[in-house]
C-alpha cells in the first residue's frame, strides 16, 4: 500500500494538469487560423519585398547604424580617504556607422585606456556619489566619453557612446 499511494497521486496529479490544460486553452479564432493550406506553393503566394516598405520608415532606421559593445566591462573604484569605498562597473558600446564595428575594435585598447582616464576622472570630481544615475549627470558622461571615442575615431565613425550597464558595490 505504501508503493502504491505515490502512484495513484502521481496520475491523479498528471490527470488534473492535463484537464486544466484542456479546459484554459484559449478559443481558436477564424482570423488567426491560415487562409493557405501547407500544399499551397510559394509562387501562389503574394512576394512582399522588403525595400518596398523602407520608403516609408525614417531616416534612422534606413541609414542604419551598428553598436559595437566593448568587450570587457569598466571597473573604476571609488577612493575616499585613501581607502577604496566602492566600485563602479560600466559596459559601454559605441555606435557606428554599418560596416564600422572592425575598426573600433582594431582600436578598442586605445579606446579603453582613454574612457577608462575619462572615468577615471568622473570618479574623481565625484561623478558617481549620490545619485549618479540622474539623466543630468549621466548626459555629462556621455558626453565626455562621445568626444574622446571622436578624437579616438573620428567624428564620422564614432557617432555615439551607450552606456549599457552601469552598477554600483559599497564596501
Amino acid at each position: 500500500m505504501k508503493k502504491l499511494l505515490p502512484l495513484v497521486l502521481l496520475f491523479i496529479g498528471l490527470g488534473a494538469g492535463v484537464g486544466a490544460g484542456i479546459f484554459m486553452r484559449p478559443e481558436r479564432s477564424e482570423d488567426l487560423t491560415s487562409t493557405t493550406s501547407p500544399t499551397q506553393n510559394a509562387s501562389d503566394l503574394e512576394e512582399v519585398e522588403i525595400g518596398d516598405h523602407l520608403s516609408d520608415a525614417p531616416d534612422t532606421v534606413r541609414n542604419s547604424n551598428e553598436y559595437a559593445k566593448l568587450n570587457n566591462q569598466f571597473v573604476i573604484p571609488i577612493i575616499a580617504s585613501d581607502k577604496v569605498t566602492a566600485l563602479v562597473v560600466l559596459a559601454l558600446s559605441i555606435e557606428v556607422p554599418e560596416g564600422k564595428t572592425d575598426l573600433v575594435y582594431l582600436r578598442e585598447p586605445k579606446l579603453r585606456d582613454s574612457f577608462l582616464q575619462v572615468l577615471f576622472d568622473h570618479a574623481n570630481v565625484g561623478g558617481f556619489e549620490g545619485n549618479f544615475t540622474d539623466a543630468s549627470a549621466l548626459r555629462k558622461l556621455r558626453t565626455a566619453l562621445k568626444e574622446i571615442a571622436q578624437r579616438d575615431l573620428g567624428k564620422e565613425i564614432a557617432t555615439d557612446v551607450l552606456i549599457i550597464e552601469i552598477a554600483r558595490q559599497d564596501y
